[in-house]
């Protein structure tokens, strides 16, 4: 009976895992700028792979490879949203025309718009 509880269980988080990507992936394909399509593709690959790993976690049981799932969750859990970040300000660095459709406000309060019509430098 625990072995059938287990197994449901694990597939139970397996199946939200897959979902979430799959929903993330269709989020990527849905929106049209590139900043709305990096919010969907990091949130929905860091919790879609908890929930996948989690899964694996339950069905594998209590061994060595359950310290191995889990540092996939912490390298996974730091590398996806560092690596979003840098190609988020990469796109708000090199894109020009970014200020048509977003508003973005930097440290000082300022916002993209102003500062590209100011003569006062870069951002």
């Amino acid at each position: 009976m625990l072995d059938w509880t287990l197994f449901i269980l694990s597939a139970i988080f397996i199946i939200a895992g897959l979902c979430i990507i799959v929903l993330a992936c269709l989020g990527v394909h849905r929106f049209h700028f590139v900043l709305n399509r990096m919010h969907s593709a990091a949130m929905g690959d860091t919790l879609g792979i908890l929930f996948i790993i989690l899964g694996l976690m339950i069905a594998n049981g209590f061994n060595l490879a359950l310290l191995k799932l889990l540092c996939i969750i912490l390298f996974m859990w730091l590398a996806s949203p560092v690596s979003s970040h840098l190609i988020t300000k990469l796109e708000y660095i090199t894109n020009e025309h970014l200020s048509k459709t977003c508003r973005f406000i930097d440290m000082t309060g300022s916002s993209k718009e102003t500062e590209e019509t100011s003569d006062h430098g870069t951002l």
